[in-house]
């Protein structure tokens, strides 16, 4: 059991924050290590760091502090269906030479 203070969040190193678990600290220290790394869009979110629903995850980022922006794009799933308007998230500092904020 991981010891902090009363009334203190319990604060999920990314390191030690592996896929299963689903808890709302561990996937934001996911998605945040991963957004340092560089852009990443919905359905990797979802695929490779299992989080159901990374819009909702982001929002809590950004209401954390983080400086994300979003971009939409159209996306073809893991089924060859497509998606418009799936979104690409970066850092404000991370973005992508292709994405103009």
């Amino acid at each position: 059991m991981s010891e902090h203070k009363k009334g203190q969040p319990n604060k999920a190193s990314p390191e030690k924050t592996h896929v299963e678990n689903t808890s709302g600290t561990a996937q934001r220290a996911r998605l945040l290590e991963r957004l340092q790394a560089g852009p990443i869009d919905t359905f990797t979110a979802i695929r490779e760091l299992n989080i159901v629903r990374p819009g909702a995850r982001i929002n809590e980022l950004r209401g954390l502090g983080h400086k994300i922006l979003t971009h939409r794009l159209t996306l073809t799933d893991d089924q060859g269906r497509t998606h418009q308007g799936m979104a690409l998230y970066y850092l404000s500092t991370n973005a992508p030479a292709q994405v103009t904020a």
